[in-house]
Parts: structure tokens; C-alpha cells; sequence
């Protein structure tokens, strides 16, 4: 039975509508955009642990793994031309990313998911082919140019579809769908790299054009937002669109307050130079360090090279695949812990304990990982009892980015953006995130090499100021409808400096109470 009832937590205007199965079945098929980043994150760590891959494209990289065991092996995948496959695709989609920004306002979010999963099927397709490397870096800035497009259109997709209510649980439906695609990819890796003949890896980056077809099918069946549909024009479908989506008749106070946001909207003719009002000051911040923060969470790290992660500190290829099959597999667990409870804790409240959490695991991993390698990179003999430290303190790590940083980096930029600015900032968001996610996709070999276990450490000191910033800058954004969440930074101890008592008006003539629950930050 879907939940029902008017939603006001008493601390401003609340809509009314429910939880129907219309709309949590269209927020699942369009979280399924997240498939397409999940499988390539898992499936590009595990084919670079594969040595009939290495062997093909990476000989160098294969003649330092088949060495004699003495060698550092911090080291051994030291290699600009591997990280450069894995790292391609992200920079490509920071470049789609912007272009995705003008689609997605002008053509509405389904057009930019179906540009998305149409790119990604194309690369996978090329990669499953690959005959040399430069095949290799083509399919992958094409699947780049897929999720550049995906992850600019799908947050914001759900945003917009969910009632505010369940926004948060909705939204993570997405980040819950890129968890599944990387558990999925270690465990095709982990049986693919059994084959015999060692062709086992064109499965496995052949194999993204499935993810890549439910995206594209997806996005040809679901309907659009009603606020994509205002933007537009379509006022008379977007408001029959609204009254089906929210299960109610009465519809029109909502109706109204979107329809004022795209007036607003269209005053606008130079939403990137907006950006950079000061009464946009909260919001630009937001999209530039909560994604920057994401990535030196240090879980790219374990996620793009856990195999190769976990046989540097001395598992076996197939041990190695398998330990990624158990770090996927606590990750998609972990995040329907986030899905329970974002709209029952807060953002803030899932942010801080994550944060504290990766702090301490990434501590003991940097000890675990130091006193057995020091420093020349030479462990000597392993024993099992380490191995299984090593691996759940990564895991009880993994947990805590998998309901926090991991969820909300995507849910909390794509809900605070007015409408005016929503498809430029989001832009931002991804483009920080790709940026980021490239910078750390390229140095990770290199830098694992020079600071070895240190990386650790550098990572957890980021995580600290990370935790810090969430503190004293974030302000909660739990049960806060999207047209009215200008006032949440109105009542901020530090972003009221920046936003005036004009700005951000309550369309409806409600303001959010100040000092109410929803809004309390530090």
C-alpha cells in the first residue's frame, strides 16, 4: 500500500501526495543509469589484474608481475599507459559532462540518458573488440562520454520524480544501482578470468553493452519530470504528468510553485555566469567540494584497483578477484543501510559517522600495510591471520563510504540547486567528480609506488577535513521540498552572510521557520 498523506514536518509548506508504485517503479528503472558507472568501475580493476590482458596490451606491466617475488611490490603495475586506459574514460566524461548540461535543459533528462547508454554501448562494444591499445582508449572515452551524460541526467531525474519525503531514499537508488554494477563486474571477473585460453577479459568489457542497453530501453519508456516538462513549455501535460505521479487530484500549490521556478528560470539567460552571483555562493561551493571530497575518500582507490590492490599486498589473482567480489558485495549491502535511514537521521548525520569511520579503518590498514611491507615493498611470507585484517578493515571502510559519502555526494548536490541554475551546477558536480576521479585514476600507481602504505595516511587526512567542512558548512537538507530549499541557507550561521532576505523567496509566501529541526546545523 503506498504511503499517503500531506507532507509537512512543521517546518514550512508541505505538498501533498504519495509514495506510488508509478513513481517508485520509474526511479528504479531510472537508477538503473547508475548500472553503466558501477560495471565499468569494477570491471577495469579486475581486467588489469588479469595477466592474459596484461600480457596483450601492458608487457611491460606483465614482465614486472612475473618477476621474481623479491621485487617492491608497491611498484609493480607502476605504468603511465595502464593508468591511462582507466583514466581516459573519466576525463572524457568530465568533457560530455558540460555538453550534457545544455541537453539536458533544453531536451529534458530522458533525451540525456538515452545520449548516455547509446555512447557506453558503443565503447563497450569497441573494447569487447580490442585489438590494440588505441582501441582500448577509444572505447573507453566513448563509454566516458556515456556517463558523463548518465550522471549529470539521472540525479537530477530522481530528484525531481520523488516526493520530497522520500527524496533521499529514492535518490540513493542510483548509487545503490553503481554498487550493484561493480559487485556484478567482480564477479564476472572472478569466473571470466577462469577461462581457458585467457579471452576471458573481452567478456568482461564486452559485457558493459548490458547495462549500457538498460539504460537506453529505459530511458525510451519513462515518462519526463513535470519540471523538465515546464521548462519547456508543456504546462497541460506537465500538470496531468504531476497528478500521476503524486497519486492526488490536488496538485496545484505544487504546480504553481514549479511553474514559478521556471519563470524564474527563463530570466536567466547565462545560467554558467549565474553560477557565480553571490547569493549562488553556497551552492557553487557545494558542487565543487562535496564531489572533490568524494573522490580523496581514497574509495577509487579500492574500488578501480582492488584486485590489483589486494594482490600487491600479496593475495593470488584469483584470491585477489575474489576479495574485490567481497568488498562489492559489503558495498551494495551498505548502501541499503543509507536507503533506510537518509530520510530518517539527516545527510549530516550519515556524513559524519561515515566520515569518522573511514578515518579510523584507513589508520589500521596504513599500520597493517607498513609494519608487513616497510618500506621496500618486500612482505616476505604472508600469513593468513593478516590477509583477513587487512581485508575486513577494508570492508568495515568500504561500509561506511557506501552510506555516506558514497550516496550522498551525488543526493545532496542534486536536491539544493535552484531550477535557474539546476542543469549548469549539476554539470559542475560531475565535472569536479570526473576531474577528480581522472586525477586519482592517474597518480594512484605512481603514488602508491613513492608513498606506499603512506596513501593511507594521505587519504585519511582528506577524510578528516572533509568531516570538518560537513560540520560547520553543510546544513541539513532532510525533508526540505526543492523549490523551497534557498531558505535552508538563509538561516546558516555562515551562508547568510551570502544569501539576503530577497533571495530565494518562498514561491508559495511560506519561509521555513528558523531554528527549526530541519535546518539546525552546527
Amino acid at each position: 500500500m503506498p504511503a499517503a498523506g500531506v507532507f509537512d514536518n512543521g517546518n514550512g509548506k508541505g505538498y501533498p501526495g504519495k509514495l506510488t508504485p508509478f513513481v517508485t517503479v520509474t526511479c528504479i528503472v531510472a537508477a538503473m543509469g547508475g548500472l553503466i558507472f558501477g560495471y565499468d568501475i569494477g570491471i577495469s580493476g579486475g581486467v588489469t589484474s588479469m595477466p592474459s590482458f596484461l600480457k596483450r596490451f601492458f608487457p611491460s606491466v606483465y614482465r614486472k608481475q612475473q618477476a621474481n617475488s623479491s621485487t617492491n611490490q608497491y611498484c609493480q603495475y607502476n605504468s603511465e599507459t595502464l593508468t591511462l586506459f582507466t583514466s581516459s574514460l573519466y576525463l572524457a566524461a568530465l568533457l560530455s559532462s558540460l555538453v550534457a548540461s545544455a541537453v539536458t535543459r533544453k531536451f529534458g533528462r530522458k533525451k540525456s540518458m538515452l545520449f548516455g547508454g547509446v555512447l557506453f554501448f558503443a565503447g563497450a562494444l569497441i573494447n569487447g573488440f580490442a585489438q590494440g591499445v588505441w582501441m582500448l582508449i577509444v572505447g573507453r572515452l566513448l563509454l566516458g562520454f556515456g556517463i558523463g551524460f548518465a550522471n549529470q541526467s539521472v540525479p537530477l531525474y530522481l530528484s525531481e520524480m520523488a516526493p520530497y519525503k522520500y527524496r533521499g531514499a529514492l535518490n540513493i537508488g542510483f548509487q545503490l544501482s553503481i554498487t550493484i554494477g561493480i559487485l556484478i563486474a567482480n564477479v564476472l571477473n572472478y569466473f571470466f578470468a577462469k577461462i581457458k585460453g585467457g579471452w576471458g577479459w573481452r567478456l568482461s568489457l564486452g559485457g558493459a553493452m548490458v547495462p549500457a542497453l538498460i539504460i537506453t530501453i529505459g530511458s525510451l519508456v519513462l515518462p519526463d519530470t513535470p519540471n523538465s516538462m515546464i521548462e519547456r513549455g508543456q504546462r497541460d501535460e506537465a500538470r496531468e504528468k504531476l497528478r500521476k505521479i503524486r497519486g492526488v487530484n490536488d496538485v496545484d500549490e505544487e504546480f504553481n510553485d514549479l511553474v514559478a521556478a521556471s519563470e524564474a528560470s527563463k530570466q536567466v539567460e547565462h545560467p554558467w555566469g549565474n553560477l557565480l552571483k553571490r547569493k549562488y555562493r553556497p551552492h557553487l561551493t557545494m558542487a565543487i567540494l562535496i564531489p572533490f571530497f568524494q573522490q580523496l575518500t581514497g574509495i577509487n582507490v579500492i574500488m578501480f584497483y582492488a584486485p590489483v590492490l589486494f594482490n600487491t599486498i600479496g593475495f593470488g589473482n584469483d584470491a585477489s578477484l575474489m576479495s574485490a567480489v567481497i568488498t562489492g558485495l559489503v558495498n551494495a549491502c551498505a548502501t541499503l543501510v543509507s536507503i533506510y535511514g537518509v530520510d530518517k537521521w539527516g545527510r549530516r548525520s550519515l556524513f559524519l559517522e561515515g566520515g569518522i569511520q573511514m578515518l579510523i579503518c584507513q589508520a589500521i590498514v596504513a599500520a597493517c600495510i607498513g609494519a608487513k611491507f616497510g618500506v621496500d615493498g618486500n612482505p616476505g611470507v604472508l600469513p593468513k591471520w593478516y590477509a583477513v585484517v587487512v581485508v575486513l578493515f577494508i570492508c568495515i571502510y568500504v561500509a561506511a563510504f557506501a552510506w555516506s559519502w558514497g550516496p550522498l555526494g551525488w543526493l545532496v548536490p542534486s536536491e539544493i540547486f535552484p531550477l535557474e541554475i539546476r542543469s549548469a551546477a549539476q554539470s559542475v558536480n560531475v565535472s569536479v567528480n570526473m576531474a577528480f576521479t581522472f586525477v586519482v585514476a592517474q597518480i594512484f600507481l605512481n603514488i602508491l609506488c613513492h608513498l606506499k602504505f603512506g596513501l593511507f595516511i594521505f587519504f585519511a587526512f582528506f577524510v578528516l577535513v572533509m568531516s570538518i567542512f560537513i560540520f560547520f558548512f553543510l546544513p541539513e537538507t532532510n525533508g526540505i521540498p526543492i523549490e523551497e530549499m534557498g531558505q535552508v541557507w538563509k538561516n546558516h550561521w555562515f551562508w547568510s552572510r551570502y544569501v539576503g532576505e530577497d533571495d530565494f523567496v518562498s514561491n508559495g509566501g511560506v519561509e521555513l521557520q528558523k531554528g527549526s529541526n530541519a535546518i539546525n546545523n552546527v
